[in-house]
């Protein structure tokens, strides 16, 4: 028993932790009723026991919820971004690549989403819950003091995926219509891909098929490194964009790695934040 003490102590104090980061905070379910793909009834997501790198990691996803982060009043800019974790389409890093993204946004007088989409090995399911998220947002902007015309998405490793998949396939019908939400736009209106992933899984390496639907893709700002395993993805990404005339603006440093969100002492991670800041400040 007592070997156990540690470990459960130390779950104890993540759950809270993890409750305490979206206390106060507005969070709504994405579908009201049954989860379109989901057989069983809505459940909690599962906190897993890996807390490497000090990170909190979800799975087991039935009940895709949005978070809200308001920015102080003084410093809403009526825009509004989307944040979708990585994490492989298994897990979802939370707090690194969710939370702590959208507390950065807000300083920056954004108002922001973090998404709970569905994982693990539910990537179908996952831009379901993206497209609906974006619709839902669209259509309560007001209530949230934001502009329906001014919504976008950032995504980390697999979110960037998932981004990526949002901005190319926003005509597709991905699950039915539900309160007519169809007639509302899933497309963002813009989006930022940093260290995205899986971009690039075309023959030789070349665009991921499911991705080739690029002309209405929205202005994109994409953030990568040389030595990151998934670091091609960016440039296929970037090239097919620019392509198509579609605004692109790559960043592409030597070092970085993969997966450092926006946590010090990482090079990537101290450069994207101004990087992008900028980017949209100049859209």
């Amino acid at each position: 028993m007592k070997q156990l003490l540690p470990y459960t102590l130390s779950m104890l104090l993540l759950t809270c932790s993890h409750l305490l980061l979206a206390q106060g905070r507005e969070r709504i379910s994405i579908w009201p009723g049954q989860v379109p793909g989901e057989a069983g009834p809505k459940a909690a997501p599962v906190q897993t026991s890996d807390t490497s790198g000090g990170v909190t990691r979800i799975t087991d996803i039935t009940d895709p919820t949005l978070t809200v982060f308001r920015p102080e009043s003084g410093k809403r800019n009526g825009h509004a971004v989307m944040v979708c974790p990585g994490g492989g389409y298994r897990i979802l890093a939370i707090d690194k690549e969710g939370h702590e993204v959208a507390e950065w946004l807000t300083t920056l007088g954004y108002t922001a989403f973090v998404l709970e989409y569905r994982v693990p090995d539910k990537q179908a399911e996952a831009l379901m819950d993206l497209q609906r998220a974006i619709r839902v947002v669209r259509s309560r902007a007001a209530e949230w003091g934001v502009e329906a015309g001014n919504l976008g998405v950032i995504g980390f490793s697999a979110g960037g995926s998932l981004a990526a998949r949002a901005s190319t396939q926003h005509h597709m019908r991905s699950y039915p219509s539900l309160e007519n939400d169809h007639l509302v736009s899933a497309r963002p209106d813009f989006a930022l891909l940093i260290y995205p992933a899986y971009l690039d899984q075309g023959e030789n390496r070349t665009l991921t098929a499911e991705l080739s639907a690029l002309e209405e893709a929205p202005p994109t700002f994409l953030f990568g490194s040389a030595d990151d395993r998934h670091g091609n993805s960016a440039l296929v990404y970037a090239g097919a964009l620019r392509d198509h005339n579609i605004p692109v603006e790559l960043h592409f440093l030597p070092t970085g790695g993969h997966g450092y969100g926006l946590r010090p002492g990482n090079v990537a991670a101290e450069s994207w934040p101004e990087l992008a800041e900028k980017w949209m400040e100049r859209r």
